[in-house]
């Protein structure tokens, strides 16, 4: 179970080693088309530090800036409101929450801009990302210019605003184990919704169904749904590297590309396979999924404590490049392909980012300007893929549109890694035979 409270007093902690207070506020409603509105998501930052999932909500922390004082946490939320909840749904209110939540005040969200001058004074800056939300912003700048405008010797004010980025995000990047026993839930979930995409998908199908279906595998074992937008990219459009349109109907012979991850309690998992729609690799398409998977077997290897966050990525280039030269893709060697770059024609991506409540998670991947070290609790992905156009005039006719890649969510443990999204079909064979099983198991997450 995650503890936010150890959340907060963690942050707590880098806050009074800077002298700063934060201000962190969740997400706001987003119009999807005239007066309907997107499903509505917490902000990361927000939901990391409370667990709470209702909007117009914001957090003040407050560290202790003398021996003998103690860190506040005051919550702003909105009240509870009889009629307003029978149109929009129920609330916690500012009388419940500070039990429900373990923090030590709650005010009503009406009252932010009037007591937030009053949380502030003492304090030498303040963290809170702009740029989010410019009415928000706007109000904040106008509250400390007024500080300054009126402040005092003993209480002087907020002199800087500070970026979350570099003491918040820091935080976030190393999951503890209530975090991960959720990602172990995200990935069971993603297991069996990839499973399932194999065994559906089959010439005529379309790929809106296999959408469908992930999605509704998500859901039905517990997950909030995707944690992104799916992509299930049939033949060539799996050269497409973010193709959503998911529309067209699978043809026989062709491959499936499906990069889709469930997201549980607002933590991603992000998983991709690529599978026949015929339930059987051509020989060319074995070739080149084969190069992928041992060049993803290679870069998860990598994955330890002390190694660089590139190593994977340079363990990835090393079989790709070895392995277009091989099938005639590429001239000259592997060292020269490797040297020269040429790779990016059918490799343009990198092999990991973090992975957590977003899908592409905070946390800096440089140190120094080096690629940072890995650390114990780091989650990441491994995803190395070949992209062979179907327009590309320069290559044989026989490999053009085939799209293959794999993608895996990997922490970094003591002394090694753990495949948290290990147990989805891989190897050819295991692929294969789960493309040809005619029914679907019943799966509990």
């Amino acid at each position: 179970m995650i503890s936010f409270a150890d959340h907060r007093a963690r942050f707590l902690q880098v806050l009074q080693r800077e002298r700063a207070a934060a201000v962190v506020a969740t997400a706001t409603h987003k119009i999807r088309n005239h007066d309907t509105e997107y499903r509505f998501r917490p902000d990361s930052d927000f939901w990391w530090l409370t667990g709470f999932a209702e909007p117009d909500s914001v957090l003040v922390l407050l560290p202790a800036l003398k021996p003998d004082a103690k860190p506040r946490s005051v919550l702003f939320l909105r009240e509870k409101d009889r009629e307003r909840e029978t149109w929009t749904g129920r609330r916690l209110g500012v009388e419940a929450a500070p039990a429900k939540l373990q923090i030590d005040e709650a005010r009503g969200i009406e009252k932010l801009w009037t007591d937030l001058p009053n949380l502030l004074r003492g304090y030498e800056r303040v963290v809170y990302r702009t740029g989010v939300d410019e009415p928000r912003d706007r109000e904040m700048l106008a509250l400390l210019a007024k500080l300054r405008a009126t402040a005092k010797a003993a209480a002087p004010p907020p002199q800087a605003i500070l970026d979350p980025a570099a003491f918040l995000h820091e935080l976030r990047l190393f999951k503890d184990a209530g975090e991960l026993d959720v990602m172990r839930r995200g990935a069971k979930i993603t297991r069996e919704a990839h499973v399932a995409a194999m065994r559906a998908a089959k010439p005529n199908v379309n790929e809106r169904e296999i959408d469908a279906l992930l999605d509704s595998t998500f859901r039905r074992l517990g997950g909030t749904g995707a944690a992104y937008t799916n992509i299930v990219a049939g033949g060539a459009n799996a050269c497409i590297l973010h193709y959503v349109e998911n529309d067209q109907p699978l043809r026989d012979g062709d491959l499936l590309l499906v990069d889709a991850g469930c997201e549980v309690d607002w933590y991603a998992c992000d998983v991709t396979r690529t599978f026949p729609v015929s339930g059987t690799f051509t020989p060319d398409q074995r070739a080149v999924y084969q190069i992928v998977l041992d060049a993803q077997l290679a870069a998860i290897a990598m994955v330890k404590p002390g190694a660089a966050f590139d190593a994977p990525h340079q363990a990835a280039l090393a079989v790709l490049s070895a392995g277009l030269v091989r099938l005639g893709l590429l001239t000259g060697t592997a060292e020269q392909v490797l040297a020269q770059e040429t790779f990016k024609r059918f490799y343009m991506h990198r092999t990991s980012h973090w992975l957590g409540l977003d899908v592409h998670d905070c946390g800096a991947y440089l140190a120094d300007g080096k690629p940072r070290t890995l650390e114990p609790g780091m989650v990441l992905t491994i995803e190395p893929g070949l992209y062979l156009a179907e327009d590309d005039t320069t290559i044989d006719a026989r490999w053009r549109g085939i799209g293959v890649r794999i993608e895996d969510d990997v922490l970094v443990t003591q002394d090694g890694h753990e495949v948290l999204t290990r147990g989805i079909p891989k190897s050819v064979d295991e692929v294969e035979a789960a493309c040809r099983a005619s029914a679907l198991a019943g799966v509990r997450a």
